[in-house]
Order: C-alpha cells, then structure tokens, then sequence
C-alpha cells in the first residue's frame, strides 16, 4: 500500500457551476468553499499530513474586476471567521506565492500563519498569487545571487514548497485536463486524476475512491 502524505488539488469549475445553476460565477466561488471544508475534514480522517489549494494563479489577474474583488472577499471572510477554528483543530496554514494583495488581507494572511504555525495534524498550503514558472525563475535567481550551484536539491530549497514533500497525488476538477502553471517542478513523479465534476460537485466519496485507488497502484519511478 502506498504511503499518502501530500494532496494537492485545482478546484476547478466553480464559476461554470454557479453559471450551469442559473446564478452567478460569483455564487459558484461561494459554494466552492463548501466543498473545501469537506475536503479538509476528510484529509484529516486519513491522516493526510499535507493538502495544497490552488485558490488565485497569477494568471488569474486577467479575469473581471468585480469577480477578483469577491474572490478575495470571500477569502479574508474564510478567514476571520475559520482561523480559530483551523487552530482548535492544529491545522497550520501556509501561503505559498508572493503576497501582493493589499495590506489588509497581506496582514491577515501573515496572521493566520502566524497563529497556527506550531499546529501538526494538517498543513494546508493556500496557493495565492502562484505560477510556478515564476517561482522556479525566482528559485534559480536565488541560487545565482547566493553563488550556490543550480542542482536539484539546490533548486527546491529555494521553491515556495521548500519543507513540504513533493505531492503523492494531483486532482483536477472541472473536466480540464491540463496543469494550468500549478507546481510544475514538485508534480514530476505524482498520480494525476483529471476529474469530470465541477468543484462545488465534488465530494468525500469522490476523494476516497481517488486516495484508495492510489493506494493500491504499482509505483515505478523509472523502474520496473
């Protein structure tokens, strides 16, 4: 049986989901984090030690004003009204990307850090303002200003990812098959499931079914 210590998820399909309802995308985002919470307890109920979210890529900037407004609001709520309850439970929360938000939601995330970075049970790394080709060039420009070698070793202590291990598994909603600039160098070596459903669709038997199936797969790395 595979040991299972990292999941990292695209959530993608929540604007088409609110559309498909006859509302708003905006509605969809809403429902969105619904599905993130039950994700979050179930990850927990399998002693999953890490789960990364890809919230806002930095190609993200191109879509409507209004909708990245909302996006955000939506996140700086999440958090004032779940941090304590993320810390109770000794969820620790990560940001990685480079945060270039205002300075209300900048100070609020680096709080959130902060209160919950002893906690063990989960890390959850939030991917904010993330594209990895930016941050394997920033990785690379690093290694150049610290006349350090560019090897693989040397190049991954210097990722937003550092301390986490690289993911077991990628899951994509949406019926997108593609990696949309998400982790590119850590997703080398992990399973990938492209998945049908619209986020706000995807639920805990659907994520179970995805961690067995992994968990009973023959893994080669290169090998036979």
């Amino acid at each position: 049986m595979n040991p299972l210590k990292h999941v990292a998820i695209i959530m993608d399909g929540n604007g088409r989901w609110g559309l498909k309802k006859k509302n708003s995308r905006n509605f969809g985002h809403k429902e969105g984090l619904k599905t993130v919470e039950k994700i979050i307890k179930e990850t927990i109920k399998q002693k999953i030690e890490f789960l990364t979210l890809y919230v806002f890529s930095t190609e993200n900037w191109k879509r409507p004003k209004d909708e990245i407004n909302y996006l955000f609001n939506l996140l700086e709520k999440f958090l004032k009204n779940r941090i304590n309850k993320l810390n109770q439970n000794n969820i620790k929360l990560k940001i990685i990307g480079e945060k270039k938000f205002t300075k209300k939601l900048n100070n609020l995330l680096s709080l959130s850090e902060k209160i919950t970075n002893k906690n063990k049970t989960l890390q959850i790394n939030l991917a904010l303002n993330y594209g990895s080709k930016l941050e394997i060039i920033r990785a690379i420009n690093l290694l150049n200003k610290s006349k350090k070698k560019i090897t693989e070793e040397n190049v991954s202590s210097k990722l937003f990812t550092k301390d986490i291990p690289d993911p077991d598994i990628l899951i994509r909603t949406g019926d997108t098959k593609r990696l949309s600039n998400f982790l590119l160098w850590q997703l080398a070596y992990s399973e990938i499931y492209f998945i049908k459903k619209l986020w706000p669709e995807f639920n805990e038997k659907d994520y179970i079914n995805i961690i067995n199936d992994f968990r009973n797969i023959k893994r080669n790395y290169g090998s036979i």
